[in-house]
């Protein structure tokens, strides 16, 4: 039997039967390592010249084990400082390799550089007959920025427990380093060191803030006022020693003052304070106070009297006679300079008084005590330009405006009729003599004010999310609590002076869990220390 063979057929390109294959061809290149990329990863020099050591040890070719853990630690830096150079100063080298110097235009010619026999770029300098080590007389140049340039100092500030930044510039030197701008740099790392600023960075401050209209606008006295406490005062009563406090009312444009005395700080005996001042100087339009805590001069037991103040019940009180009462914020004593400068100024004068009757002082007597206080402190000269001029008109003093007298009675100049005594001409008279306390006041007193004796630039604004540190006066410094910003106020020139912070808590129980709660505060920026800056 014969089988015929079929004849071989050819594919045509393109016949859909026919599976078409791809061959692919792969190069495998090697891959460039990165240095400043790898290492970039890494917040610790000691942990980089760790992670370097391994690293070489493990891609060393032939396994030499002799090389002790501080050899290998010293190769791995040398690696890594040729490593840096060859990415910052690559002309230079390469200059060098093929000259003995590098180009005049070169930011490191002024160093007279050189590569040494293990090819580190390093400073020539003057100091080659010195007999120092030779990691001294040509230490090894590094740029200015970069991530392990900032790792080196970080790992040197460390070392020297975080001191100024002469000790750290000379450590830096000191361990084989030439940093370009090396005084610059460790100045900026040690600005941004947060326990650096945790230590020795001051409070926050801001450019001094423009006086309110209340105290630049002629008023009737007392219808803008700030008031404050004082106190206390050891009174007798028989055979009992009881305290008795003080209460000051200043008048925040002709500076003059009232006081009254108080039996205790409850809200009842404070309120009564606040009715006979309405009721001697006339209604009040707005009433501006610290907040209880921050009264100046006040004690211990003081700060405890004041937390029985029902503060609710002061304000209605206000409220009913159509008298704003604006609180500052907590803990901003210099706020309300205008008014903690006049308790001051009463403690002098009634210290001096009250030493004259020693042990003799009941509560009458201290209340004719603060009102002689009030008359000497109202007679006090607002100005002193003219004071030692004998052509000059007399001082300008409180007691003008409120009384039209001045503290000595003075034979009236000129020649007077008995028709000035009729009300009219009287009347025109103390309109006179109001208006040439006003004319006074403009020309003499209020244009003292213009230049601002601090805070005289603007500074960067508190943000939200900052953390800080909150001042405490009574704790030390490393044991003031961390907080962060949640808010801030800003004044109508766009300057932040006081923000809300959130502040945790370090209560622990017996688990290791925090108890309590977080605290939500106000705080003027002067009790705030900036650690860490939000972007």
């Amino acid at each position: 039997m014969v089988i015929a063979e079929e004849p071989v057929r050819e594919l045509s390109v393109g016949d859909p039967e026919v599976k078409s294959v791809t061959s692919l061809q792969s190069a495998v290149t090697p891959e460039v390592f990165d240095w400043e990329d790898r290492l970039s990863r890494f917040s610790d020099w000691s942990k980089v010249l760790g992670a370097v050591a391994r690293i070489r040890r493990l891609n060393r070719k032939e396994k030499d084990n002799s090389l002790s853990t501080l050899q290998e630690q010293k190769e791995a830096e040398k690696h890594i400082v040729r490593s840096v150079q060859r990415q910052a100063f690559p002309q230079e080298i390469q200059s060098l390799r093929y000259s003995s110097r590098v180009k005049a235009i070169s930011k490191i010619c002024s160093l007279n550089p050189f590569l040494d026999n293990e090819g580190i770029l390093r400073v020539g300098g003057r100091l080659r007959n010195a007999e120092v080590p030779d990691s001294i007389k040509h230490p090894a140049i590094q740029p200015k920025d970069g991530h392990l340039t900032r790792l080196l100092i970080s790992y040197v500030h460390n070392k020297v427990q975080h001191q100024g930044r002469g000790m750290t510039f000379n450590e830096v030197r000191a361990g084989g380093y030439w940093i370009i701008g090396g005084i610059k740099v460790v100045a900026t790392h040690i600005h941004r060191c947060t326990t650096c600023r945790r230590l020795r960075r001051p409070v926050e401050e801001q450019k001094m803030a423009d006086l309110p209209k209340d105290r630049v606008e002629p008023s009737p006295p007392f219808t803008f006022c700030g008031m404050d406490c004082f106190g206390p005062f050891t009174v007798r009563e028989g055979r009992k020693e009881i305290k008795k406090y003080g209460v000051i009312f200043t008048c925040m444009s002709s500076r003059a003052v009232h006081i009254e005395m108080v039996d205790d700080m409850t809200t009842d005996s404070f309120i009564n304070a606040l009715r006979c001042f309405i009721a001697l100087r006339g209604p009040v339009q707005l009433l501006r106070s610290d907040q209880g805590s921050n009264f100046v001069g006040a004690k211990n037991e003081f700060r405890e009297a004041l937390k029985e103040l029902d503060m609710e019940r002061v304000q209605v009180f206000l409220a009913k006679q159509q008298c704003q009462f604006v609180m500052n914020a907590p803990h901003s004593s210099h706020v309300g300079g205008v008014w903690e400068r006049q308790i001051k100024t009463v403690r002098s004068v009634l210290s001096s008084i009250i030493q004259q009757s020693s042990g003799r002082v009941d509560a009458a007597t201290l209340r004719t005590f603060l009102y002689e206080v009030m008359a000497i402190v109202n007679s006090r000269p607002l100005t002193t330009v003219n004071l030692h001029d004998p052509l000059s008109p007399e001082p300008l003093t409180p007691n003008h405006l409120l009384t039209m007298k001045c503290t000595a009675a003075l034979p009236p100049p000129g020649k007077f009729v008995k028709e000035d005594l009729y009300i009219r001409k009287r009347w025109r008279r103390v309109q006179y003599l109001a208006e040439q306390f006003w004319g006074r006041w403009r020309k003499e007193y209020l244009s003292s004010f213009t230049s601002r004796q601090k805070w005289h630039t603007p500074r960067r604004n508190i943000k939200v999310g900052d953390v800080v540190l909150l001042k405490d006066e009574e704790a030390p410094r490393m044991e003031w609590p961390l907080a962060i910003v949640i808010e801030t106020i800003e004044n109508d020139d766009g300057l932040v002076r006081r923000a809300r912070i959130r502040v945790g808590t370090k209560h622990l129980d017996k688990e290791g869990r925090r108890t309590g709660k977080p605290s939500i505060l106000e705080r003027p920026i002067q009790k705030l220390n900036l650690l860490l800056e939000t972007k």
